[in-house]
């Protein structure tokens, strides 16, 4: 058992980067979000199996309430519904490859050169009881007041972005072959 794990976390980190790199490969917003999702479970069960289980549920959890939202503004507000029509994912290509090849070794160099501090009194019984009350505990008020807060914008970004609904862009039986917008928009066909 204990040399299958090294496997299938290995195994499971190369499917991570292959997903990641699909995110910048693939050509609509919808896959790539979808490739990301992917990325980030293959991560989460990682966590699992290297025994993490909290960390592994939070974050299956968020990573995938944070794509299903991503996916939903992407139909709503996209000029592209769905993102399924061909675009490139990619902006200044070399820049974010310069930019990103500087990241990682300034990261890596700084995971290997860092003066880490030793620890101090003993390890805790139960570490995910540690981390519970570290985020359910004096931070809880702040995290409900962030949540609201965010939820209340999400909800007045949708009011604020559809003023103007399909009744008003194609009339009020639908009929309109093309939608009377104020401003065009679209592709030229």
């Amino acid at each position: 058992m204990s040399e299958i794990l090294p496997v299938a976390a290995l195994t499971l980190g190369v499917v991570a980067v292959i997903l990641g790199v699909f995110v910048f490969v693939v050509d609509s917003m919808a896959r790539a979000t979808f490739a990301l999702l992917g990325s980030f479970l293959a991560v989460a069960v990682i966590m699992l199996v290297l025994g993490l289980h909290y960390l592994a549920l939070v974050t299956a959890l968020m990573m995938t309430m944070e794509m299903a939202v991503m996916a939903v503004f992407m139909i709503m507000f996209m000029m592209n519904p769905a993102g399924l029509m061909p675009m490139t994912m990619v902006h200044n290509a070399k820049g974010s490859a310069v930019a990103g090849a500087a990241v990682f070794a300034a990261l890596t160099a700084g995971v290997w050169l860092a003066d880490w501090p030793t620890r101090r009194g003993n390890a805790p019984a139960d570490a995910t009881v540690q981390i519970g009350q570290a985020v359910m505990g004096e931070y809880m008020l702040v995290m409900i007041v962030v949540g609201v807060s965010l939820f209340a914008t999400i909800i007045a970004g949708t009011v604020l972005a559809t003023g103007r609904g399909r009744y008003d862009r194609f009339g009020p039986d639908l009929s309109r072959r093309r939608p009377q917008d104020p401003v065009p928009g679209g592709l030229p066909r």
